[in-house]
């Protein structure tokens, strides 16, 4: 399942299924993640990290969508 959301300047989309997977972060349920702020992408995920968190922020975000979908 695609779930798409926004935070103030963030924009995100996460690809998460019912169960974990070896494809998932951390082994979990989410296999893609993209967030963008302002239009960059400044995190990615595709069953692999392309981009990791880097700022407070960004990985504040990050943390709080691995905690609802993973």
């Amino acid at each position: 399942m695609w779930t798409r959301g926004s935070i103030g300047e963030f924009n995100y989309s996460v690809k998460h299924f019912e169960e974990g997977s070896e494809f998932g972060i951390n082994g979990g349920r989410i296999s893609k993640l993209e967030i963008r702020r302002n239009g960059k992408t400044v995190v990615n995920y595709d069953r692999g990290w392309d981009i990791h968190p880097k700022e407070a922020e960004t990985n504040n975000l990050y943390m709080a969508i691995l905690n609802e979908y993973n």
